[in-house]
């Protein structure tokens, strides 16, 4: 697990980084959506924005556009704690996370999964998690969104294989209802003294 270590008077507190990654038509990116509705009010959690060179109304994540200048400007100031180029857009994920994990809070963000060897670098405490889906439902899905045609969908269902979840990393099989899976992730990244707080509640209304 990732972690940063501050005192609280004389309380250790740590914060964990969470590292989704998953490909194309694995439903990353609805699992992400659904982990954040769960804990909108739970205030150890927060889910990091991407920058990323493509327009704000591109559809897909809820994302920060940022043009190619403004982006390299900010890779030269270090503004970012890492960054990545992929299918044509550079990406990035803001310095803030780092503050965010020293006062204690999970983070949770949509990475790479080329760039995890570089992550794991910056970050070596980061978690991965992996989110797997059959060769078969992979196709379906992406056939269903009409985004590729059948040659791209055979490259996409190529790259996926090529891609196995690392030593030390969580994986979240996501073939069948999304609850199911998104519920694992919320487990998975709530910190655990909130879940134990909750599961001390439901002791004592007798649950």
């Amino acid at each position: 697990m990732a972690g940063w270590l501050i005192k609280r008077g004389s309380t250790m507190v740590e914060g964990s980084l969470f590292y989704v990654v998953g490909p194309s038509g694995s439903g990353k990116d609805s699992l992400m959506s659904y982990a954040r509705k769960k804990l909108a009010t739970n205030p150890k959690v927060v889910f990091a924005h991407r920058y990323i060179t493509r327009p704000a109304n591109a559809g897909g994540e809820n994302h920060v556009a940022l043009s190619e200048e403004e982006f390299t400007t900010r890779v030269q100031s270090s503004l970012f704690a890492m960054h990545w180029e992929s299918h044509g857009c550079r990406y990035g994920i803001g310095s803030e996370i780092n503050m965010w994990l020293a006062k204690g809070y999970n983070v949770v963000m949509n990475g790479s999964r080329e760039h995890l060897p570089y992550a794991q670098k910056s970050h070596p405490k980061l978690t991965p998690v992996w989110v797997e889906v059959k060769q078969e439902v992979l196709a379906e899905r992406l056939r269903a969104r009409g985004r590729e045609d059948e040659a791209d969908i055979r490259e996409r269902l190529m790259r996926a294989a090529m891609y196995q979840a690392t030593p030390g990393g969580i994986t979240i099989r996501n073939d069948g209802a999304l609850e199911d899976a998104g519920e694992q992730l919320v487990q998975l990244i709530a910190p655990k003294e909130a879940l134990n707080k909750s599961f001390d509640k439901l002791r004592t209304n007798g649950v």
